[in-house]
């Protein structure tokens, strides 16, 4: 994937529902440009289907985790493209410390989760990560 299909992927990402001629629009490109990209991400399985975002208090068997992530060299750019190219990569934060990114994954499964963490782990520029599982939120009155 090059930067134009990561950039096309985060639009769908936020509305799956956007015509191919807003995509072009918003990116610059043509409506067949658009097209045939989002036809080879779906036929190479990058892009395996769309789905509707709900609220997230009404899914509450999905699993949530938080991915730390250490960046090798340079490849800051590269690596938050690749993770916002990827769908079970809900938001991604740039964070100071130990770890250079946070990503925050949603699944609807363990096995899914680890499908996750296993695409992750083959990005380029990954040096390492860290995954914690989400428990439970505790709120502040």
């Amino acid at each position: 994937m090059d930067s134009l299909d990561h950039r096309l992927v985060g639009l769908l990402r936020s509305n799956a529902r956007s015509t191919v001629a807003t995509l072009a629009h918003q990116l610059g490109v043509s409506r067949g440009t658009v097209k045939n990209r989002i036809t080879r991400l779906e036929d190479s399985g990058v892009i395996t289907g769309y789905t509707v975002r709900l609220k997230p208090d009404t899914q509450p068997n999905e699993i949530k985790a938080w991915t730390s992530i250490a960046v090798e060299g340079n490849q800051m750019r590269k690596v938050i493209a690749a993770l916002l190219g990827e769908p079970g990569v809900a938001a991604v934060h740039d964070t100071n410390g130990r770890w250079d990114l946070l990503a925050e994954i949603r699944s609807s499964n363990l096995t899914e989760l680890g499908q996750v963490l296993e695409r992750l782990r083959l990005i380029k520029g990954i040096g390492a990560t860290e995954t914690s599982i989400h428990l439970t939120t505790y709120k502040a009155s």
